[in-house]
């Protein structure tokens, strides 16, 4: 038997009862009190900004690549030193027995020159890797560019490195410890060098020369006053049994290079940490002095024509590091600015000239 049902209100005359109004949803929050310790806090008083981190990459650091290379460049400048720095010549790259010949009879040269030079190129390469670690930015290990057919056997050594994650003071530090390493060991191989040179005979026709950037020439007039008439050009012939000389002038030119102020080179790196956003005015002007300069020596500095177009390719400017607002402290602005009179003082401005 069912219960009756109960009976409406509309069909017993009674007014109907108004359904409940559904709860509002609460608004949200803009202001969180807390209070710790008597003290009220409210949410808007933090500051949630949160800086974005820059797209890192991954970033493997390889063993097998850098010790091929490295021994690749000990062969090459060995054979260069052997060869007096005149690698392709007939009497030297001729036959395998004119090859074994020189081997055996110049192998203290090549031995000495190899391991001067690499001792530039590793220490200065050693000068950025170690200043990585420091600052914890993942980085490569120093990778040697061997090139056995020109008179200096290598185009030096590079480290490659995750520069996103540094900072403006970071990306400094890095790019001017490698510079002032080469520096600290080039020099006295280089002094050596010059007080063991003798200008006396005089360069053989259309053989290669050297020019000597200013510091060479300082001390060449510094060690032997009676060559300061003849310090601005060395022969390639003036140089044999001195091979500290030749890597001394080659680590003067690696520094030199390096420490020009455009682009991702050392410079490039200091004058950024110098000057921040304002670097790119220092390196538009930079390139249009080398352009001209290049241009109105055309016949002695068109050795540069091919490094010029090809820092131009790869940019100019400076990117911007993962904080460009960190200033540098007195004692790094300090060493910056001394730091830009490197290229003036050890770039070969003429270069090679054959």
């Amino acid at each position: 038997m069912s219960s009756p049902s109960p009976p409406d209100p509309a069909d017993a005359g009674l007014p109907a009862e108004a359904p409940a109004p559904a709860p509002k949803p609460a608004a949200p929050q803009d202001e969180l009190e807390l209070s710790t310790g008597g003290r009220e806090m409210r949410l808007s008083d933090i500051d949630s900004s949160v800086r974005a981190d820059p797209p890192y990459r991954d970033f493997r650091r390889g063993v097998r690549l850098p010790i091929l290379l490295f021994i690749a460049t000990c062969l090459s400048t060995f054979w260069v030193g052997a060869a007096n720095w005149n690698p392709t010549a007939p009497q030297y790259l001729g036959t395998y027995e004119q090859i074994w010949a020189t081997i055996t009879g110049n192998w203290h040269q090549g031995v000495y020159y190899m391991l001067a030079v690499l001792a530039i190129l590793l220490t200065h390469e050693m000068g950025h890797f170690l200043m990585t670690l420091r600052h914890r930015i993942p980085a490569s290990y120093p990778l040697c560019i061997p090139v056995p057919i020109n008179p200096i056997g290598t185009m030096g050594a590079v480290i490659s490195m995750d520069g996103l994650r540094a900072n403006r003071k970071e990306i400094f530090d890095i790019g001017l410890a490698g510079p002032l390493a080469g520096l600290a060991v080039a020099i006295p191989i280089l002094w050596i060098g010059v007080g063991q040179l003798d200008l006396s005979k005089p360069p053989q026709p259309d053989e290669v020369e050297l020019y000597n950037p200013v510091i060479v020439r300082w001390m060449i007039e510094a060690r032997h006053p009676e060559w300061a008439a003849k310090s601005s050009w060395v022969a390639i012939s003036q140089l044999a049994g001195n091979p500290l000389f030749m890597a001394g002038w080659v680590g003067m030119l690696v520094t030199g290079l390096n420490m020009l102020p455009v682009s991702q080179l050392d410079g490039g790196h200091t004058i950024h940490g110098l000057f921040g956003d304002e670097s790119y005015k220092i390196a538009r002007g930079f390139t249009v002095v080398a352009i001209m300069y290049v241009v109105w020596n055309i016949d002695q500095a068109s050795i540069w024509t091919i490094m010029l177009i090809l820092v131009i390719l790869l940019g100019i400017h400076h990117p911007p590091t993962s904080d460009d607002s960190i200033e540098l402290d007195d004692r790094r602005w300090i060493i910056g600015m001394a730091s830009l009179s490197i290229p003036i003082l050890c770039f070969p401005l003429l270069g090679i000239k054959t």
